[in-house]
């Protein structure tokens, strides 16, 4: 009989009775090669004929059990055919179709090609569906059937379905396909979500507790799938993470101008990665800034930690918030945080001694108002702190009761910077005599570094600067003037450009420049900033023609300081005269020089200088230090004299007002500018800062090489286990100094050194926050060199061992994500600062057109044994290099971006090469740490860069042969990725 389809061979073998592997070989007779099983919907005709009757026809279904067990028809065909099924009432027929899922349901896989894997998945996604209407429809049979009293029937099928629903849906490799299917099919997903609601208010009225019980875990399983990638244990076995005390006192001490933004991210990524409980990361930040301000410098240093602590911290945590599943929960993580810090009695008392009052009073009081803690648990945690104290007689001491404290002068500092930016905004001509009296109060004592601490803290510094330059640049030139009104133009300039020195060497240059971008006008002070000011790290040339201006300017201005009557104001253009001042100095010092002028004379023009505005002296400094780096030790001796001159007060009474307070901060200045002159000539020079504190963390490093001093200080840092500010310190110094990869490097190799394993995750939590001094730079060598150079060089294979090479991939992922995370916002301001070294054309690595594969790519991806790894027609024609990067266009002109695809290249290569060793254990680690620090779904993670291909390389490793393990390394996001993680999960 010559078959026509299939459907008449099913029918000819029921007819005649065929065993079920004589069917299978008289199939294969009547159909040729060619077509497969499932485009000919075999497993769909079997079922069709074996449910025609209300009871399944036994041969038949022998027939497709035979299929689906020599594998003649594929899992998603079967699957696909009974969901479609949908006459629940036919109790046998139901029973029929549970036990043919049962054959298979736990052991899904697929080898095919990467379509045939996702077909797969919807497959699944379709049983699951009908699965649920199935068990809501037994459901319905066994309600049904207690009113009629007959529930023996419903309840056996209800509990045979919710069986195969557990069956199926324990397997984690089940519920990986099926959160790729969700991804690829959202409607039908809702649909099952819809279902499964259905289904639980059927079974809310059932009395059986056992299958209640195992219709909630199915439902919880099924509510999983979604989100089952972002189920992260938290630590719960430490209690100190020096990483974020470290990231708080190097934010402190360096970076108190910064915004709150990049330093909330930071620390958000830290916890993420640490895997740090909410209370324990919020105590660990409060306990940095409390040994932060305890080990404070005192002056400026203390005024700036009392700001971080008590004004930038509380706006930190109100960010954090933000990222906190809910107010009430954050609420309470900060007062079991606090609760945490009541014990730390020994730290509170000594902040409370250095800060003469109850920090944690202040704190809380701050909290509260931010609407971190309620008022009760204020109320209460203030109680027990109280009744601490009285335990601590040295801190009631009567001696210190008349020193107001700074937490208080802080918190008070804080509206004041708000009223005086509003005075500074009104028009200068109307009442420069009433402006001049608040800027006269504001240098009085230590309230200027109140002022500008608070205003550091908040984020006001920049436009607090942006004020007193245009204040200062009104100021330069008046008009007709009277010598009163002259006086007080000369006071606000003399005033306006102090304090904008002093800002700038206190907080940083970039605090007062303005953006370039925008186009505005630059004022003088700018100018002069730029040009003509010292700073460490910057080299003026004295003979630059910023310091050259106008001769005739310059012969009047001799003439006027060379007068023995005094300095006339009126009409004065200061901007010229602060311009003119170098080359004055210049003629005056060759007159001296050759004789021309006494010391007696030198002395009367110095004092005529620094006698009415201290800004002309900070000018003519400016200049000498620039000179004197130039002139030979014997020749130095008359301009060094010369800043001694300059430096110190004017002993006369005909002077302008608040002169004393100008001098403390032109003694302040000087010290800052003349300090690496100085060292170098080895002179000392006294400058009577009467009220300003000394330099703090100057002149750190021992005479020693700094290699030396690098490892000793590294290895004090961590046999103590915490990092502290002057650590920081000379860390930043030696970063200067030696350069990124010198730094990083020597630090990598310390880390290497370790063999104890606590010793080397401590050192992997420390290292990771010193990069951050500049985390960027850092990352870019350390992924850039050092890592290729240890896994391309066989000799240095036994440095990557464990305990030191899982703990190197930990620090290497750490620094990439945090680098990858924060290298689209700006750099922070400390960073700016750093001079760039040339660290390689990372453009090599890529063509610029970012199509065609480069060399290197080439290379890396010949030895790729299966070129057709993912064989659809849409799959051959990859370049075996392709990554979900290139399918989201990123930008592989970006340095960082150009090293994360090399990396990633260079694994890709040694998984597929034939070699083991430790550097393919590396990768492993190294994969095992990015898949740990993964929030759900890897879009724009940097494992974007990882090639397709990696995926099927990867799960040869057992340790990565996992569902979740391919879920959290692909691209969800991409139908590629979903093909590929398909494919690999189906083949597991």
């Amino acid at each position: 009989m010559k078959v026509v389809n299939l459907k008449q061979a099913i029918l000819q073998a029921w007819k005649e009775r065929w065993s079920d592997y004589q069917w299978s070989i008289n199939m294969k007779k009547f159909f040729p090669k060619g077509a497969t099983w499932d485009i000919l919907n075999l497993a769909e005709a079997l079922l069709e004929q074996a449910m025609i009757g209300p009871s399944p026809n036994p041969l038949i279904l022998s027939y497709l059990k035979y299929a689906i067990s020599s594998q003649m028809v594929s899992y998603s065909s079967v699957l696909t055919a009974i969901s479609k099924f949908d006459d629940f009432s036919r109790d046998l027929c139901v029973q029929a179709l549970l036990d043919i899922m049962d054959m298979f349901c736990d052991r899904l896989s697929c080898h095919g090609k990467a379509e045939e894997c996702i077909g797969l998945c919807r497959a699944l996604l379709s049983a699951l569906h009908w699965l649920l209407r199935c068990t809501a429809a037994s459901a319905e049979r066994l309600r049904e059937g207690l009113e009629a009293g007959t529930p023996a029937a419903g309840e056996k099928q209800l509990a045979m379905c919710l069986q195969r629903l557990e069956k199926t849906l324990s397997s984690t490799k089940n519920r990986a396909l099926l959160h790729i299917a969700k991804l690829e099919e959202a409607s039908s997903w809702t649909a099952i979500e819809h279902s499964l609601l259905k289904l639980g208010d059927i079974l809310a009225n059932l009395s059986n507790p056992q299958l209640r019980s195992q219709a909630e875990q199915c439902g919880t399983l099924i509510r999983s799938i979604p989100t089952m990638l972002s189920v992260h244990s938290e630590q719960l076995h430490k209690t100190g993470f020096p990483t974020v005390h470290a990231l708080v006192l190097l934010e402190g001490t360096m970076n108190l101008t910064g915004e709150t933004q990049p330093l909330v991210e930071q620390l958000m990524m830290v916890k993420r990665m640490q895997h740090i409980p909410t209370p324990l990361f919020v105590l660990e930040i409060w306990k940095a800034c409390f040994v932060g301000l305890i080990e404070s410098p005192e002056g400026t240093g203390e005024l700036k930690w009392t700001a971080f602590t008590f004004l930038k911290i509380p706006q930190v945590l109100v960010k954090l918030k933000k990222y906190s599943h809910g107010d009430k929960d954050f609420t309470e993580d900060v007062n079991s945080a606090f609760e945490f810090l009541l014990k730390l009695t020994p730290l509170l008392d000594k902040a409370d001694q250095r800060c003469n009052c109850d920090c944690t009073n202040f704190l809380l009081q701050e909290c509260s108002k931010q609407g971190l803690l309620s008022e009760a648990s204020m109320n209460n945690l203030m109680a027990k702190r109280k009744a601490d104290r009285e335990h601590a007689p040295q801190l009631k001491s009567d001696e210190n009761a008349n020193i107001q404290p700074n937490p208080g002068l802080i918190l008070r500092a804080e509206p004041t910077v708000t009223n005086i930016l509003k005075t500074m905004d009104a028009d200068h001509s109307k009442s420069p005599e009433g402006l001049l009296g608040v800027l006269g109060h504001m240098l009085s004592g230590k309230s200027l570094d109140l002022l500008l601490a608070a205003a550091a803290a908040t984020g006001k510094l920049k436009s607090f600067a942006r004020k007193f330059i245009n204040l200062n640049e009104f100021t330069t030139h008046g008009s007709e003037e009277s010598t009163k009104a002259a006086s007080v133009r000369a006071l606000l300039f003399d005033i306006s450009f102090l304090m904008l020195c002093h800002v700038a060497q206190t907080y940083g240059s970039e605090v007062i420049l303005s953006d370039s971008s925008t186009g505005a006008e630059v004022f003088f002070f700018e100018t002069w900033m730029q040009t003509c000011m010292p700073e460490e790290g910057k080299i003026l040339n004295p003979d630059h023609p910023c310091f050259r201006p106008d001769s005739t300017k310059v012969e009047s201005l001799v003439a006027l300081l060379n007068n023995f009557s005094e300095m006339k104001l009126v009409q004065m253009k200061w901007n010229e005269a602060c311009l003119s001042i170098s080359a004055a100095i210049l003629e005056i010092l060759n007159a001296w020089e050759n004789g021309v002028l006494a010391f007696e004379s030198i002395q009367k023009i110095t004092d005529n200088i620094k006698g009415k505005v201290c800004s002309l002296a900070v000018c003519a400094v400016a200049w000498l230090v620039a000179h004197v780096r130039m002139l030979g030790l014997d020749e130095r001796e008359k301009s060094l004299q010369m800043i001694r001159q300059l430096a110190g007060p004017l002993n006369s009474e005909n002077t302008l007002q608040f002169y004393n307070e100008r001098v403390v901060i032109m003694s302040s200045i000087l010290e800052h500018m003349c300090a690496d002159v100085l060292q170098q000539t080895a002179t000392q020079i006294k400058f009577p800062a009467m009220g300003m504190d000394s330099m703090p963390y100057w002149n750190l490093l021992p005479p020693k090489r700094i290699k030396e001093v690098l490892t000793d200080v590294f290895a004090k840092v961590l046999e103590r286990g915490w990092v502290d500010s002057r650590s920081i310190h000379v860390f930043d110094t030696l970063l200067h100094m030696g350069g990124v990869y010198w730094f990083c490097n020597n630090l990598i190799k310390e880390l290497l050194k370790e063999t104890r394993k606590e010793h080397t995750l401590r050192a992997v939590e420390l290292l990771y926050s010193i990069f951050c001094l500049d985390m960027q730079q850092v990352t870019l060598v350390l992924l850039g060199h050092i890592l290729p150079g240890l896994l391309t060089d066989s000799s240095k294979w036994h440095s990557l061992m464990d305990p030191p090479g899982t703990a190197l991939a930990k620090l290497a992922v750490w620094c990439a994500l945090s680098s990858y995370s924060s290298h689209k916002g700006q750099a922070s301001s400390r960073q700016k600062k750093r001079h760039r070294e040339d660290i390689e054309d990372y453009i090599s690595l890529f063509p610029l057109d970012d199509m065609q594969p480069s060399k290197l790519m080439r290379l890396l991806s010949s030895n790729e044994d299966d070129a057709n790894i993912l064989s659809s027609p849409t799959d051959r024609s990859m370049s075996s290099s392709l990554s979900a990067s290139q399918l989201h266009t990123v930008n592989m002109r970006d340095p960082l971006n150009r090293v994360l695809a090399n990396l990633f290249l260079l694994i890709s290569s040694i998984l597929g090469s034939r070699t083991a060793g430790p550097h393919t254990q590396f990768v492993q680690w190294f994969m095992e740490e990015c898949v740990d620090c993964l929030e759900q779904g890897s879009r724009g993670s940097i494992l974007q860069f990882m090639p397709f291909t990696t995926v099927s390389e990867l799960v040869k490793v057992s340790a990565m042969s996992s569902p979740r393990v391919v879920l959290a390394i692909t691209d969800l996001s991409l139908p590629l990725g979903r093909q590929v993680a398909a494919k690999a999960i189906a083949a597991l």
